[in-house]
């Protein structure tokens, strides 16, 4: 398969520049045309001469594998439309519509086919059996294991959950062929005709492939949380600046592979230059999109670090939020002293589960803080975690 990537794909190993990435997706839509026109047409032959709904069932289930690499192609394509005026972030998630469109044309097909299954199992009539039957059986089954490790190691190397969704559709491919050889087998050498049953056993492998499809397709569509690696990798590399006292609001936006949006807030000492600090962020942003290929809008949040009350504070209310379920961490801690009280500000990032409400939570909090000083009161705002690792 490297082979095959090496031979086909100028500069292969690149995958997070768009023409390589799509190279990849051409060159496996293109594969998977040819191979299943030229499984589709060999059983159907095979089909009709032996009377095997079940091998027919399965020759239509490749033709319609071959529909899908079509689709699949013309994704691709038009995920590289560059941005208009009417999708000024481009045009990325034609990939994902491509695949759901793929999916519901192969829950279509197990429909038809179990229809067709079902009519065999009132209607049995025996099939006429050679072993050159099983030879061409034999055969699909070995190109359709190679035409899923091909589509995933693909899927795998550009990220695209296109071609990971067709290499797990090979893959029950593959179940779906051992299928019909098993009933040839059983045909033979017990007399007892299976072959609608394994038809409908083909026709719910397919219905399953394309719900399961379906699913791993429209979720990105939704707004999924970006991968736990993405998350590490973002992070990693805004805690390799000197000069941060902190980070969070860190959100990311999807809008198709090479088309992610990033946003965060930086903490930096008000008492540094505020060129410097700006630099600082640019240098992330910049960091951020040489490396991870994502655009990145940073926004600089100065920290008093002089108060005196800052760090009494701070360890308050770390040691207190232990104690409550459903706090990840808070941030932005200013401190605004007035004559006669004083605001302690900060943000609260919650968990999507968390258990206690937020007026318990500021009651807690707000406790705590008074038991140090009766003067200083909490203005809370409250954040529910986009994504975490």
């Amino acid at each position: 398969m490297d082979w095959l990537f090496k031979l086909f794909i100028k500069d292969f190993e690149n995958v997070k520049e768009p023409k390589v990435r799509d190279s990849y997706g051409k060159l496996s839509g293109i594969v998977g045309i040819v191979s299943n026109l030229m499984l589709s047409f060999l059983k159907y032959i095979i089909g009709t001469i032996s009377g095997s709904i079940a091998i027919t069932a399965d020759g239509v289930n490749n033709l319609a594998d071959a529909s899908s690499s079509v689709i699949t192609l013309v994704g691709f394509k038009l995920s590289a439309l560059p941005e208009d005026s009417e999708h000024p972030y481009g045009h990325a998630r034609i990939e994902y519509i491509a695949g759901m469109i793929v999916s519901m044309v192969i829950i279509l097909v197990g429909f038809e086919l179990g229809k067709e299954s079902i009519f065999k199992i009132l209607n049995p009539e025996p099939i006429g059996f050679n072993y050159w039957l099983i030879i061409a059986l034999v055969i699909s089954i070995i190109i359709k294991i190679w035409q899923s490790l091909f589509n995933v190691a693909a899927g795998k190397k550009i990220n695209s959950l296109t071609l990971i969704a067709t290499g797990k559709d090979s893959r029950n491919d593959v179940i779906a062929t051992g299928a019909v050889l098993l009933s040839l087998i059983v045909g033979k050498v017990f007399n007892i005709y299976i072959d609608g049953y394994m038809g409908v056993v083909v026709s719910l492998f397919i219905i399953y492939s394309g719900v399961s499809l379906t699913k791993e397709t429209i979720s990105p569509l939704l707004g999924e949380a970006p991968s736990q690696e993405l998350m590490k990798d973002i992070q990693d590399i805004i805690e390799s600046f000197d000069g941060i006292i902190g980070y969070h609001d860190l959100v990311v936006h999807n809008y198709g592979v090479g088309k992610t949006f990033v946003s965060f807030h930086i903490e930096v000492d008000s008492k540094t230059d505020i060129m410097e600090s700006h630099e600082i962020i640019d240098n992330i942003e910049w960091k951020l999109h040489k490396e991870l290929k994502i655009f990145a809008t940073g926004h600089m949040d100065p920290v008093d670090m002089t108060n005196p009350i800052r760090e009494p504070i701070y360890q308050i209310l770390r040691e207190k939020i232990k104690e409550i379920d459903g706090i990840i961490e808070f941030h932005d801690l200013r401190i605004v002293s007035g004559k006669d009280h004083t605001n302690i500000i900060f943000d609260v990032l919650l968990s999507p589960t968390a258990n206690p409400s937020q007026e318990k939570i500021t009651r807690l909090l707000s406790d705590a803080i008074r038991e140090f000083d009766p003067k200083c009161f909490c203005v809370i705002n409250y954040d529910i975690a986009y994504s975490t690792i």
